[in-house]
């Protein structure tokens, strides 16, 4: 987990500092509406495998559409 603060609000976005001083912006709307300024949250990164490979092949399958020659379609 990623410790970061609400460091300010522009427009839309939320701007998160994290402990090492990066920064990321954020959409408002993924944060609860209770936030502000100087909030502290942990946010945690997660790979969805099943979603992943689902993307993949959809990529592989627009591809091959793609590459097809004219006669094949």
């Amino acid at each position: 987990m990623l410790k970061a603060t609400i460091d300010r609000f522009e427009g839309n976005f939320a701007v998160l500092v994290f402990e090492d001083g990066q920064t990321l912006n954020i959409s408002k709307i993924k944060l609860s509406c209770d936030i502000h300024e100087g909030s502290i949250i942990w946010l945690s990164i997660l790979n969805d495998e099943k979603e992943t490979k689902t993307q993949k092949q959809l990529a592989k399958e627009i591809l091959n559409e793609i590459l097809k020659p004219n006669n094949q379609r």
